[in-house]
């Protein structure tokens, strides 16, 4: 796999989107990826306020929230016959519909577009179904260079625990059911969710993510995202922010990162 860690935030991998205009982007895009049920939307609920409080405009965005395709992929996986091409092409048009309408006019308006996965998700789903991985590197080549991806990582048995204490029962499609990866929800759960982590592990040094141990608290997860996060923008903060900066990061964690780490 080619190395990408040179590239330019706000430039694309490989090729743009016909027709696309890329030019004048002001903003940040920063990407929280991981396993299912590793704390992504947790830490995203305890970031955009963080963010807001420092001053910036943010977007919240993640995987299946087009209008284009954000709808039809929900229905068709409510019948558990989609293939994983099907499936991939789906997420990739789902991708590429929040880049063109979302995630560039709120760059380009210099606001900070935070989401919830990104085309390394559709990469690492695919690769972990069977896909060929050069295709899919060629295929998520339109994708904008993140300023930063955080890579929340931790093993399956940490995984487990949470969506029993969370969720109390395993998704069909987190469990990789549709790719027989066991007889039953559990057994498919733990090989899927591995698969899917040695992929992410295997996409974090060429995609230049920043590994953050996601098997501690969620408050510590959260310390560690907003030192990181600060370094993002400290290039362009004038002198008063790293004081600002810290009097923030003193504060109490966000409703949404206590409540995850009392287990509500």
């Amino acid at each position: 796999m080619p190395d990408y860690t040179d590239r330019p935030p706000l430039s694309y991998y490989r090729t743009a989107l016909p027709g696309l205009d890329y030019s004048e982007l002001q903003g940040k895009l920063i990407v929280i990826e991981g396993p299912d049920a590793v704390g992504r939307s947790t830490q995203i609920r305890g970031l955009k306020p963080w963010l807001e409080e420092l001053g910036h405009a943010v977007l919240d965005t993640g995987m299946a929230r087009s209008a284009l395709a954000g709808k039809g992929i929900k229905e068709a996986k409510q019948g558990n016959t989609l293939g994983p091409v099907t499936m991939t092409m789906y997420y990739l048009t789902d991708f590429a519909d929040r880049l063109e309408n979302e995630i560039i006019p709120a760059l380009r308006a210099g606001v900070v577009v935070l989401t919830d996965r990104y085309i390394y998700s559709v990469m690492a789903r695919a690769i972990a179904r069977g896909e060929n991985r050069a295709w899919m590197d060629k295929a998520a080549g339109f994708a904008l260079v993140p300023h930063a991806v955080f890579y929340l990582r931790a093993e399956v048995q940490h995984l487990i625990s949470r969506v029993v204490v969370g969720r109390g029962a395993f998704d069909y499609w987190e469990s990789g059911l549709d790719n027989g990866f066991g007889n039953n929800m559990y057994d498919s759960f733990v090989r899927y969710q591995a698969r899917l982590i040695r992929v992410f592990d295997s996409l974090a040094k060429p995609y230049g993510f920043e590994v953050i141990d996601a098997t501690r608290s969620p408050v510590e997860v959260f310390e560690s995202l907003k030192t990181s996060v600060s370094q993002v923008f400290e290039t362009q903060e004038k002198p008063k922010a790293p004081r600002r900066r810290k009097s923030v990061q003193r504060a109490q964690a966000p409703p949404a990162i206590k409540a995850a780490a009392r287990g509500d």
